[in-house]
């Protein structure tokens, strides 16, 4: 979901301040962006489906404390949201669903290993994800996708891993 071949595209709506937190969308040298996961049916037929920027933060705690603060906007009845925060390189550092005011942060895969068992079993879930559409089960298939996408966020760059690994350990 995130290793998009197409380059990130500036979010469309406009971005402030997130409360609390040092916030420069302008600034596009700042090392971490905090983006949100494009799931519009025409961005995905048309292959813009890449993520929006939502902003750029000098740190990955603030980084993560921009999420937060995005999450705080999201009305508790409207849907999760698939947050991902990149470097700039766009390797994907951390991930995570926001809701209501919280971001459950995706724990990194450890190994190779994991990665290639996490991508198996997402591929599993999206197959079946299909099958439920072709039931027109509508429920079924979002949650199904919802579940693989959360896979697909715990594949964080090789580089990031044990540095993000640690970084939710001491968020804890």
């Amino acid at each position: 979901m995130f290793d998009f071949p197409t380059p990130i595209q500036p979010a469309t709506r406009t971005t402030g301040p997130v409360s609390g937190t040092p916030f420069v969308a302008a600034d596009a040298n700042l090392p971490f962006a905090l983006t949100l996961s494009n799931r519009e049916p025409a961005a995905l037929m048309s292959g813009q489906a890449g993520p929006s920027v939502i902003g750029r933060f000098p740190t990955l705690a603030e980084a993560m404390l921009g999420a937060i603060g995005h999450a705080d906007g999201i009305a508790s009845d409207a849907a999760p949201q698939l947050l991902a925060i990149l470097d700039r390189e766009d390797r994907l550092v951390l991930a995570g669903a926001a809701h209501a005011g919280a971001v459950a942060w995706c724990h990194p895969v450890s190994s190779s290993v994991e990665a290639r068992a996490v991508v198996t079993e997402a591929s599993q879930l999206r197959a079946q994800a299909g099958r439920a559409a072709d039931w027109r089960e509508p429920d079924l298939t979002l949650r199904l996708h919802h579940r693989a996408d959360l896979l697909d966020a715990r594949l964080v760059d090789p580089l990031w891993r044990a540095f993000t690994a640690r970084a939710l350990q001491v968020a804890a």
